[in-house]
């Protein structure tokens, strides 16, 4: 399994990215796949999932109507939208297949190499 993130970069508050993850001798639809972030000194924090062979999804308090997770099957591709940028969103993001979400726990699979996100101005 590979998983390859990208598009991260330095964006001004209120700013937005998109990330994109693409598999390898992996089928994204048949697997729950997610984002988590991780900044310096702090946790690791799933912030969004898209669950196997639906479209349905689930999203951490601190980013619920600001981030989009979706998912192109014929690309083999997960994408995470982030809108209304803020600095607390800095970190590393990383793309990841997950395993179950229990209240506020996340238990993560597999993941790639992380992509940075810096919002600053």
């Amino acid at each position: 399994v590979q998983l390859q993130a990208s598009g991260g970069g330095l964006v001004q508050p209120g700013g937005s990215l998109r990330l994109s993850c693409v598999a390898s001798e992996f089928n994204l639809e048949a697997n729950t796949m997610g984002w988590f972030r991780q900044a310096p000194g702090k946790e690791r924090e799933g912030v969004a999932c898209i669950f196997a062979n639906t479209d349905n999804t689930h999203y951490a308090d601190s980013v619920k109507g600001r981030f989009t997770i979706s998912r192109d099957n014929a690309k083999n591709t997960v994408y995470l939208q982030m809108d209304s940028l803020k600095p607390e969103d800095t970190a590393v993001y990383y793309c990841t297949t997950v395993r179950k979400i229990i209240g506020k726990a996340w238990y993560f699979g597999t993941w790639g190499q992380g992509t940075q996100v810096t919002v600053s101005s």
